[in-house]
């Protein structure tokens, strides 16, 4: 049994290895979208003044099914393509990686929307983009062990980043109630979408590197 179960894990990491320069090529346009997504998002929350608790927590989580869902399709359709299978055994180790941490975000932000009914809380709506931006960065590192290396240290900035505001709260609870949607776009707005752009034009020139 055990013997099946590392001829299996050896297979994974192998696989993985292999198809290291087709997932990084993958990334590029899921990063591109999850960035607009993003960036669109957080102009329409700053726009229709979504500054209340429970609607700020259900309104981003709401994007963020759309950035998922997104992203799924995406990965789907070059999976499709390359015929090849798209729930394989190295695409259920990277969301098992993942979903610890995404499972807590979620957790966090349903407990906002509840809690926060009718009440417009800007110290919590801030603390719960930081908690979210933290909790992504988890999510990514651990996902680097699958992917990649770009992705883990993708996931070690959202974990500086976070812990670096967090030791400004006081300060940043300072600058206005559309804090929040700037940090959301910004977050997990631009620094998708600037990975996204940075994937894309140095694949090419380590593809012709290569050939």
């Amino acid at each position: 049994m055990e013997s099946n179960w590392a001829a299996e894990n050896l297979q994974t990491i192998r696989t993985l290895m292999e198809r290291s320069a087709v997932y990084r090529r993958a990334l590029a346009p899921v990063m591109i979208f999850v960035g607009m997504t993003g960036v669109i998002g957080a102009a329409a929350g700053w726009w229709l003044k979504i500054e209340d608790g429970s609607l700020f927590a259900s309104y981003w989580m709401a994007i963020s099914v759309v950035a998922i869902a997104g992203a799924f399709m995406l990965v789907r359709r070059q999976a499709l393509k390359s015929a090849e299978p798209f729930w394989s055994p190295p695409t259920r180790r990277i969301a098992q990686a993942m979903l610890p941490a995404l499972l807590i975000g979620c957790v966090f932000g349903l407990i906002a929307a509840v809690r926060l009914l009718h009440h417009r809380d800007d110290p919590f709506r801030v603390v719960l983009v930081l908690i979210w931006g933290l909790l992504y960065g988890l999510a990514l590192n651990a996902a680097g062990f699958f992917m990649p290396r770009g992705i883990r240290w993708f996931g070690w900035a959202f974990i500086i980043v976070g812990l670096g505001l967090f030791l400004q709260l006081d300060s940043i609870l300072e600058m206005g109630a559309d804090l929040p949607h700037l940090l959301m776009g910004i977050l997990f707005g631009l620094s998708h979408l600037a990975y996204g752009i940075y994937l894309y034009f140095t694949e090419p020139r380590k593809n012709e590197s290569l050939s």
